[in-house]
């Protein structure tokens, strides 16, 4: 694979590219990064110090994690905290704070959490332990969510009965059209996530050319990747042209993976979701369809968190709209480093907080 990605980290065409920003950027631009991958690539191979003043490059609410609302992080520690129940999740919600607790710090107290790689392996453990109710915590964007249409489909043909998911998936087009119309948010153009739109393609996109006349550009994650990324949406701007475009084409098709798509909607349905930072956004959840009722942890294990609250002095709302740099929030670097995370923009690997805590030095005098 690295022989492969080699020509994606070419420090010639890199610097050929970044010239080529430099001479085509002469309007102004504020992009968006969705992605949390991307933000990460940015960090690392410090891109934004490659950028001409007319360019700011502005991380978004590209990270799962870190979009997680509180209600939905004390909802799943209600439910571990309830008898005879197993919460199976993804590594990186453990150390995510609620409103008052951690999963991490939910397994320390005694609660039966734990880690699994693959929604399957939560299925192993339903069939391994019959006296316990495994639940099984679904988080992410279109990427994740098929294999978790997949796995309730597969316990449903198991006949599974002490096995639920927990949806708090997240569609990401709708969130764009949200920040658009927030008026404190200003994005000239978007560098659009490589993973979720190898799922969905180019077309739930077009209404940010066609609504809004902002140019968006779907790239993958190695510097050449993301650099072409930028300078194609600056002659986007530069020639007044507002269009999807692709710049990763070893990875996304614009009609995206058809297979994975029904999976999701022959599964979930859409509902309203609450967004960290951005509010609750109409149509972007995922909820599992009435014929997988049996499958719904929210039906399965009905338990009532206490009345949610924020954590006081985290600015990571703010930083998922792109209206505050993360080094401008008074807790980052101060109480708030990635050992001991106060936000879920430090505690994920994908988050804005953690790139630049990581690969720049900004807070840390």
């Amino acid at each position: 694979m690295s022989g492969i990605l080699e020509g994606f980290r070419d420090p010639e065409v890199a610097r050929t590219l970044v010239a080529a920003i430099v001479e085509t950027a002469t309007v102004p631009a504020k992009l968006m990064e969705v992605c949390g991958t991307h933000t990460m690539a940015i960090a690392k191979h410090g891109l934004r110090g490659l950028m001409p003043e007319t360019i700011t490059l502005l991380s978004g609410p590209g990270c799962p994690v870190c979009v997680t609302a509180n209600p939905d992080i004390d909802l799943a520690v209600e439910m571990a905290r309830q008898p005879n129940v197993v919460l199976a999740t993804f590594g990186d919600m453990m150390k995510v704070p609620g409103s008052y607790s951690s999963l991490s710090a939910e397994k320390a107290d005694g609660r039966d959490v734990r880690v699994v790689y693959s929604p399957l392996d939560s299925l192993a453990i339903a069939e391994a332990e019959p006296d316990k109710h495994i639940v099984f915590l679904g988080v992410g964007f279109e990427t994740t969510a098929p294999t978790v249409a997949l796995s309730i489909r597969e316990a449903a043909r198991r006949g599974l009965k002490n096995w639920s998911a927990l949806s708090l998936h997240k569609t990401v087009p709708e969130a764009l059209r949200a920040l658009l119309n927030d008026p404190e948010v200003q994005i000239t153009g978007f560098i659009l996530p490589g993973h979720v739109s190898t799922i969905i393609g180019t077309k739930p996109y077009e209404f940010l050319a066609s609504e809004y006349g902002v140019p968006s550009v779907i790239t993958g994650f190695e510097p050449v990747d993301v650099l072409q990324g930028v300078w194609m949406l600056s002659k986007q701007l530069a020639e007044g042209r507002a269009e999807v475009e692709i710049a990763y084409g070893r990875g996304v098709h614009a009609e995206g993976n058809p297979t994975a798509v029904t999976a999701i909607e022959s599964t979930f349905e859409p509902c309203d979701a609450e967004w960290r930072g951005i509010g609750v956004i109409p149509g972007t959840g995922l909820a599992l369809r009435s014929e997988f009722a049996a499958y719904d942890a929210r039906l399965r294990v009905p338990c009532t968190p206490p009345e949610p609250r924020e954590i006081r002095g985290c600015q990571c709302g703010d930083v998922l709209r792109g209206v505050v740099l993360p080094f401008e929030c008074k807790l980052f670097g101060r109480g708030c480093t990635p050992e001991h995370p106060i936000g879920p923009c430090m505690v994920s690997s994908e988050g804005s907080c953690a790139a630049y805590y990581r690969y720049t030095d900004y807070g840390k005098s």
